[in-house]
């Protein structure tokens, strides 16, 4: 991406990573970016794309689980407010495929050479960066082989990298081209993933 940063898409801030995946804590409690959101984050002079694939919030000490607090409460909101001490005792975690990655002025749509490095800031990426990742459909045989949620990984990609483009309709039929292609010998998969598409 050229140009300044913009401050207010950066999310999270990457507590663990490999070379295919990485689990950035979000900077807000219950705020994770969508599943199937495209996020960029960045090692060294490379920017590293990957697809949200899931996301979870707990408590910040591992193994301590959160205790219920609102039997006297009416709305979930007054849990929060009587305890403020919740926002330090809790995190929102996220989890990204890695599907891409730009180095110089090529965008690649495979795996970087290297992985992000811990406390790498994580940008939600803006339509247009959206749109022009998905000029090449290569990563989705990536999220084919995706180890949990494939297929609804897929459906929400392509559903999330569509509603940024004016051409969504002729977006979604080369998606379903491509996946037909790869999945030609398991067309009940085709199938699921071009009905959660649709939806």
């Amino acid at each position: 991406m050229n140009g300044a940063i913009d401050l207010s898409n950066k999310i999270g801030e990457i507590v663990e990573a490999s070379t295919g995946r990485f689990t950035a804590q979000c900077y807000e409690l219950h705020q994770p970016p969508p599943f199937g959101s495209l996020v960029r984050a960045r090692c060294g002079h490379i920017e590293i794309y990957a697809v949200v694939s899931g996301a979870a919030t707990a408590s910040i000490e591992a193994g301590r689980r959160p205790v219920a607090r609102g039997r006297e409460e009416e709305v979930e909101e007054n849990v929060f407010s009587a305890n403020p001490q919740l926002d330090k005792l809790l995190r929102t975690d996220f989890d990204g495929l890695v599907v891409g990655h730009r180095d110089g002025g090529k965008l690649n749509h495979y795996l970087p050479p290297q992985p992000a490095k811990i406390h790498s800031f994580v940008f939600l990426c803006e339509p247009d960066e959206v749109v022009t990742f998905n000029q090449s459909l290569d990563y989705l045989s990536i999220l084919i082989y995706a180890e949990h949620q494939a297929d609804e990984l897929i459906a929400a990609s392509l559903r999330h990298a569509a509603i940024t483009r004016e051409d969504s309709r002729e977006f979604l039929v080369r998606a379903g081209k491509e996946l037909a292609s790869l999945l030609a010998d398991d067309t009940g998969r085709l199938n699921t993933i071009l009905r959660r598409i649709r939806q």
